[in-house]
């Protein structure tokens, strides 16, 4: 697991004074890059193969506002991770009081610049390693 923090900014807020439910979308997006990075498989390192992982399916839950002047932790997980598929677990909770505002599911795939489905194992082996003993250490706690 990793966190990511980031303050609540004002123009993610909304005319009701809390966050704009699709901010905390984009926040997935932030902490996966983040996460991704810190564990030594940068999203970056993926274009430059010319591969991206684009989402298949995203899903939030919603427990509590956020508000503008807040910081918020994301805890970002691997979810599991197949070769040609990834997904990621999120966990989003007020940095002050631990309170959970946000839980929620990302679930992406591998393709390469004509659109076609790839497996990392074959074009970028290193990431498939560091991916694959993620996932295993992950499923061994």
């Amino acid at each position: 697991m990793t966190v990511y923090t980031r303050p609540v900014h004002y123009y993610e807020t909304d005319r009701m004074d809390c966050v704009h439910h699709s901010n905390y979308i984009r926040w997935f997006e932030e902490a996966r890059v983040y996460f991704m990075q810190e564990n030594g498989f940068p999203y970056e390192g993926l274009e430059a193969a010319g591969i991206v992982s684009p989402v298949l399916s995203v899903e939030a839950n919603y427990h509590a506002m956020c508000r503008f002047g807040e910081t918020v932790e994301i805890e970002v997980e691997l979810n599991d991770y197949s070769r040609t598929r990834i997904s990621f677990r999120y966990q989003v909770r007020d940095k002050k009081t631990g309170e959970n505002r946000c839980d929620g599911w990302t679930y992406h795939c591998f393709i390469n610049e004509a659109g076609r489905p790839v497996s990392l194992k074959k074009v970028m082996p290193e990431y498939d390693r560091i991916a694959s003993k993620l996932l295993k250490e992950k499923e061994e706690q």
